[in-house]
């Protein structure tokens, strides 16, 4: 264990004073920020990336004819008929796009209309005008059958609901599906990048000691195990230490925006006071209407952030240690990074996997099947957990939580002994392209 400890300091004390690894820390928090910042802006004012159009509407049929309204980036002009002296590329040089609609429109059977443009119409161009057209032909039908669009206007109702989740003992516990979604994918986010980055950086380093022969000196002082063991622990306390000053330098640059917009050390402790007399309620009465802000706020104060941490810490180490292992040992299975192909498909596969799915199968139903057999799977349940984990009602789905972690243990295990067994082999052999065969191979040699 002392040597152990000796290549873990190294590999952690070498990459820590890297003015590389110093500059993303500082840096890392602020790009984040900024990319999301810009992200969000970009999606509240979406008619900064849009540019105004002007579509002519030859309308033969009389139907659409100044009912179809012009919005903002949207300017249409009317024609009952196309002058025969104007071409298609006479009206092309004019608009951006004009739109044809037939003498033989049916309302009953809209089909026959073209949109003829030098350009590619873009999809959010397309929707808006088909949404326009078809508000229009629902108002001609009720026109016909004698219903004002005043009158159905008044009959539409808006639904609200609150979730809530009861235990066994009828405690009641408020909950926000789209904050819980949120927190899901930024922790399961953290876990997939993380452990990508630092994996590979293992089996570069496996790679390079190999190619420079480095490794042929150090392995006569420690054991080929103890090396490997020394690089995981290493880069995963490297990642900690990384993610730990995220945190710190995040919950900062947060509150300095935070009183940069105005807010100030007062506002901050009402919102404090607020959050602790929502967390000492049981339950609110029945009826009681909370706007998106205060169910956010009611929802995040009943969450054992704490636990939650934890429970990130776990899964992040575990599902490291796992994969790190397994890319430590096809770093020594390989000469060139260029031989890992075959080896990687297979093991970053179901990382890979487990992330695309949890942006759309387990965030759609987190107590789904799929999303449960997802979260106890070892080589999945890194990621899909921490979507899962705030969704979680633990007096009911306790026996979940203990269930993975006993299962991603295990298997760190047995990766740690299988890593164990082709790093052994494979750090001193050179010049020999590895298959799936060769290492079956080196598994069953013994000591």
């Amino acid at each position: 264990m002392n040597k152990i400890g000796l290549i873990t300091w190294r590999e952690y004390s070498t990459r820590v004073k890297k003015k590389s690894f110093i500059v993303m820390t500082l840096l890392g928090p602020v790009l984040i920020a900024a990319f999301y910042g810009i992200l969000i802006y970009l999606v509240v004012n979406e008619d900064i990336a849009s540019e105004e159009k002007q579509i002519l509407v030859v309308d033969e049929s009389g139907i659409f004819e100044d009912r179809l309204s012009s919005g903002e980036l949207l300017k249409l002009d009317y024609r009952r008929s196309r002058d025969k002296a104007l071409t298609d590329s006479a009206l092309l040089a004019t608009y951006d796009g004009w739109l044809s609609i037939p003498s033989g429109f049916k309302v009953s059977d809209p089909s026959g209309i073209v949109y003829r443009s030098r350009k590619n119409i873009s999809i959010q161009l397309k929707e808006d005008l088909s949404n326009r057209m078809e508000k229009v032909l629902s108002d001609y039908k009720m026109e016909q059958y004698g219903v004002s669009r005043e009158l159905i206007d008044s009959v539409k109702s808006s639904v609200s609901i609150r979730a809530v989740t009861v235990d066994k003992s009828g405690k009641e516990k408020n909950t926000s599906t789209e904050l819980y979604a949120a927190i899901g994918m930024v922790l399961a986010i953290a876990i997939y990048f993380f452990v990508f980055l630092y994996g590979v950086q293992v089996m570069r380093g496996v790679i390079e000691e190999k190619t420079n022969r480095i490794v042929e000196i150090i392995v006569s002082s420690v054991r080929p195990f103890q090396l490997m063991m020394g690089k995981v622990f290493g880069l995963a306390m490297v990642g900690f230490t990384q993610i730990l000053i995220w945190v710190v330098l995040s919950g900062l640059l947060i509150t300095g925006i935070s009183l940069f917009m105005g807010g100030d050390m007062e506002s901050i402790q009402d919102i404090s006071k607020q959050a602790q007399e929502m967390q000492s309620m049981q339950q609110l009465p029945e009826g009681t209407d909370l706007t998106a802000f205060e169910e956010i706020k009611l929802a995040l104060s009943e969450l054992n952030i704490p636990f939650i941490l934890a429970t990130f810490i776990f899964y992040f180490l575990g599902g490291y240690l796992m994969y790190s292992s397994l890319f430590a040992a096809v770093g020594a299975a390989v000469d060139a990074e260029t031989d890992t192909q075959q080896f990687m498909l297979p093991i970053t596969l179901p990382l890979v996997f487990a992330f695309v799915l949890s942006t759309s199968v387990v965030l759609r139903d987190p107590n789904g099947t799929l999303s449960f057999w997802m979260s106890i799977f070892p080589l999945t349940s890194p990621v899909v957990m921490m979507v899962r984990l705030p969704f979680l009602t633990l007096s009911e789905q306790w026996w979940e939580l203990l269930l993975s972690m006993a299962a991603l243990v295990l298997t760190f295990c047995f990766t740690i002994w299988l890593a164990g067994k082709i790093y052994r082999v494979g750090i001193l052999m050179y010049g020999k392209k590895v298959s799936y065969k060769e290492l079956y191979k080196w598994l069953r040699h013994g000591n």
